[in-house]
């Protein structure tokens, strides 16, 4: 069992598309109220490994414990009501729908399932869907977004598009949240206000596992640095100790220079 101020302890994952490897016996932890990043190059396994954490795809062989449970082969669904929430690489935005409800969506696992209450339009339900709007236009307000809430999504720049999709990740409160290359397509503006964001939850004592190759933000807003080199775990540290490890200049850090 993995010590309690870890939220997730990751050991031997692996898994294999096609007789090739995507991740090969990657383990690694997640803290209680810090910033995990989880970098590497193109095709490292990064988003391979956040899509079997969260549910997405099965992994060939390993262990994946969150809050001390075994979570590795249940459906995101399951793992997502245990408090596990994310974002995607591919924006999963419901254009047609209000800003408002796309991040009403995040919070589907708190809405609960009684058909009567559905039914009959008791105060009960009156009620908890009152709070339930309330808690995401909190979520759009820390986004800044709140002033669009009642706007159809697909209006919204790319940028904001990002901003809902963090929104309706945190909008449940989860224990864990896992971010799929937040500032991917942002601007230098856009990108600091997102890493402002993450400072300020860090600080709350949110936990996240940020996946992302901006390594200025990177660097500024992580406690703790995992790097990934074609599926296989090549170091890990802090930001100070992942900068000047000699493998990781020359399988990521090094590459970015070279093609800079």
């Amino acid at each position: 069992m993995p010590p309690p101020q870890m939220v997730l302890s990751v050991r031997g994952l692996s898994k294999r598309f096609g007789g090739l490897p995507a991740l090969a016996d990657v383990s690694f932890d997640v803290a209680r109220g810090k910033v995990t990043a989880l970098i590497g190059p193109n095709g490292a396994g990064k988003t391979t490994a956040v899509n079997c954490i969260s549910g997405l795809r099965p992994a060939d062989s390993g262990s994946v414990v969150f809050e001390g449970r075994e979570i590795a082969g249940l459906p995101a669904h399951r793992i997502a009501r245990l408090g596990l929430a994310r974002t995607f690489q591919n924006l999963k935005i419901f254009h047609r729908l209000s800003v408002l409800d796309n991040v009403l969506c995040g919070l589907t696992v708190r809405a609960g399932r009684s058909l009567v209450l559905a039914m009959l339009r008791l105060p009960r339900l009156r009620h908890r869907e009152r709070a339930l709007r309330l808690k995401a236009l909190e979520a759009l307000d820390a986004l800044g977004l709140a002033g669009r809430a009642n706007l159809p999504a697909g209006v919204l720049s790319y940028g904001d598009w990002k901003r809902l999709e963090m929104a309706r990740a945190f909008v449940s409160d989860p224990v864990l949240t896992l971010l799929d290359e937040p500032v991917a397509g942002l601007n230098s503006d856009e990108t600091a206000q997102v890493a402002s964001l993450i400072r300020s939850l860090r600080v709350a004592g949110r936990t996240m596992l940020l996946i992302e190759h901006d390594m200025e933000l990177i660097m500024g807003v992580s406690d703790h640095v995992v790097v990934l080199d074609g599926g296989r775990l090549i170091a890990q540290g802090t930001p100070a100790e992942i900068r000047e490890n000699p493998l990781v200049l020359e399988a990521y850090l090094g590459r970015m220079s070279a093609t800079a």
